[in-house]
């Protein structure tokens, strides 16, 4: 049996490597040319990673519910709430043994975090930034995904800050979205804020952009008892209390993400023990976060544009 990568693009590429570091068979399928009747046909299947753009997500879990295929599907799955609610009610008939692409909720600092008791925070921020032009050698922002004002910008993106705030603090809703664009890629936003507010009273932002010339990526929560900063690049937490200060630094790969986050999905697969990480991305436990993700990106309001050489 072979578990099957649709999309060969970078991601896709990466888990298939994973999945054969783990030991497993697979076999890596570019989405152009894909054949999906052929496919549908197979009787060697035993999962599929869906590693295509966010456009091509419904058709594909469709079919793996349809023929009992359990699925990763790499976030984000949906720009609109009617499209998350769609693709959310297609998997039910495999959701407890499917995932979506959430790996963030793998880094060891985010997972001692979910540890605390944040019952006492009050405040708190999410961000992440970094020039959109430096990403990739020879890749081009006008002819990529992001590009396109239907489901582009860096909201959808960057969505990974918005899943973990909702994984730590759970229960957030949304209460307005401000957007900066650009005059030369209309209703595409470069940067984006949320203002969000949790069911204990907590007040805060998730904030993400395509300018910023120095990359970041950081959180930091407030609360009665203690002061929590991170800062994802370093790796390293900082916890305040009075007098106390104490500051733990991670050491691991960024990839490390991606091979826990796959081996569990093996094991959900085949029904077999998984880590154990409470904030496991486990298809029927991401609703919340895809609808509130695409709430979001049709909540923007445009405020500006920002001064940026795209060219």
């Amino acid at each position: 049996m072979v578990i099957a990568v649709i999309g060969a693009g970078s991601i896709g590429r990466r888990h298939f490597a994973n999945l054969e570091a783990l030991g497993e068979k697979a076999e890596l399928i570019g989405w152009r040319g894909f054949d999906q009747v052929a496919f549908e046909a197979r009787d060697d299947i035993e999962a599929v990673v869906i590693a295509t753009s966010t456009p091509i997500r419904l058709s594909l879990i469709e079919m793996c519910a349809d023929k009992g295929w359990p699925f990763y599907a790499e976030k984000p799955l949906a720009w609109r709430v009617a499209q998350a609610e769609a693709i959310h009610d297609a998997g039910q008939a495999v959701a407890d043994r499917s995932m979506v692409g959430f790996m963030m909720r793998y880094h060891p600092a985010v997972r001692d975090l979910a540890a605390r008791d944040l019952s006492q925070v009050y405040g708190f921020h999410f961000e992440i930034g970094h020039d959109v032009r430096q990403w990739r050698e020879n890749w081009s922002f006008a002819g990529s995904y992001a590009a396109e004002p239907e489901g582009g910008g860096v909201l959808m993106d960057l969505s990974h800050e918005i899943d973990l705030a909702l994984a730590v603090l759970p229960g957030l809703h949304l209460q307005a979205v401000d957007s900066v664009g650009h005059t030369n890629f209309p209703e595409v936003d470069f940067a984006t804020r949320l203002h969000l507010a949790s069911p204990s009273g907590a007040v805060g932002s998730v904030a993400m952009d395509y300018v910023s010339p120095v990359s970041l990526r950081r959180a930091g929560l407030r609360g009665r008892d203690e002061v929590i900063d991170l800062d994802f690049l370093k790796p390293e937490m900082r916890v305040e209390s009075g007098a106390d200060t104490k500051v733990t630094p991670y050491v691991f790969d960024r990839n490390d993400m991606f091979v826990e986050i796959m081996r569990d999905f093996v094991a959900l697969v085949r029904g077999q023990k998984t880590s154990e990480n409470p904030l496991m991305p486990r298809f029927d436990r991401m609703r919340d976060s895809s609808l509130l993700i695409a709430k979001a990106w049709e909540t923007r309001r445009f405020n500006g544009a920002v001064d940026m050489d795209m060219s």
